[in-house]
């Protein structure tokens, strides 16, 4: 494996709430500087230690969706509980699952997801959860184990990229922006699929697959690389400087890709929850969220009414496409 390139870890200011969202809607370039607007930081929640049987208690702990065990979840844990807050953490190996396990109680909150995401499950779902906290911008990276370049991609290659909605568009425009396929005309690549690939004027093809499949993938000698999200490629111990390319995640219009806390809308006024929110925004936190994601997380720091705002804004436009 090639040697860890450590990035510094930078903190972006996006745009309030819709202004950035709304810009990558409307056709903006992915590769434009990033606004320089205040954002707005929620207030400590006061909290009284919970008893046992109280949320946050020895028998009845926050309960909190993961998709794998990360240096951050470690602290998180650590510091709520020396506060006399407990925490169990469920993880998950499928982004299906996470959502539907708080919109049924089973789960008070998760982290693992992006705004666009979360926009597509409100819509599709019925039981729409609310954005409570950011986290990070990572970027999303095309590695090969055959390749060590773009360039050296042959025409005609394969190129395996995640089946889901939100981060298979994506995938595309990682291949569109290195020159490796190009879109059909008109088309917005926020919303492209296989379909609208212009495959006559395109050097590779591509092959949808489940995004934990993706790393598995590489192994295949028909595929000559793949797009590959933060948490499956550090899973398989691919470090963000092994991609041999990547999307730029401090661009403007990146507000939908924002990473954040997922819950029941109002869940964030109960003082357990907020507290535990709190803490998963400390410089500690974010030390070990750039330790885990190998210096490549862009910190982000927005607080409830900011993100949904900007949420209502990816739904609204994600309705408008789809009607």
């Amino acid at each position: 494996m090639p040697t860890t390139r450590k990035t510094t870890m930078k903190k972006i200011i996006l745009a309030a709430a819709i202004i950035s969202a709304a810009a990558l809607f409307t056709g903006c370039s992915a590769s434009g500087a990033t606004s320089d607007i205040p954002t707005t930081t929620a207030t400590p929640g006061v909290f009284t230690t919970p008893g046992d049987n109280d949320l946050g208690g020895k028998s009845n702990p926050v309960k909190i969706g993961i998709m794998s065990p990360e240096l951050e979840y470690d602290y998180l844990k650590q510091a709520a509980q020396a506060e006399g807050i407990y925490i169990t953490y469920t993880n998950f190996n499928d982004y299906n699952q996470a959502n539907p396990a708080v919109a049924n109680g089973e789960l008070d909150l998760n982290q693992f997801q992006h705004i666009l995401f979360l926009a597509n499950y409100n819509i599709q779902s019925g039981q729409p959860l609310a954005a409570l906290q950011s986290t990070a911008i990572y970027p999303l990276g095309l590695y090969s184990h055959q390749y060590k370049s773009v360039s050296a991609i042959p025409q005609g290659a394969q190129i395996a990229i995640p089946n889901d909605d939100t981060n298979q568009a994506r995938a595309l425009a990682v291949l569109a922006q290195q020159g490796l396929l190009s879109l059909k005309a008109g088309v917005d690549p926020l919303y492209a699929t296989p379909l609208d690939v212009d495959q006559a004027n395109s050097k590779v093809s591509v092959v949808p697959v489940s995004a934990e499949q993706t790393p598995r993938s590489l192994d295949d000698p028909n595929t000559a690389a793949a797009v590959i999200n933060n948490t499956y490629a550090l899973d398989a111990n691919l470090t963000p400087s092994d991609a041999i390319a990547s999307d730029d995640p401090s661009a403007a219009g990146s507000a939908p890709f924002i990473n954040i806390w997922a819950g029941k809308a109002g869940v964030q006024n109960d003082p357990v929850i907020a507290e535990v929110l709190r803490l998963a925004r400390t410089p500690e936190w974010n030390d070990k969220l750039n330790q885990q994601s190998k210096g490549s997380a862009v910190i982000v720091d927005q607080g409830y009414d900011q993100l949904q705002k900007t949420l209502s804004s990816v739904e609204t436009q994600l309705k408008a496409h789809q009607s």
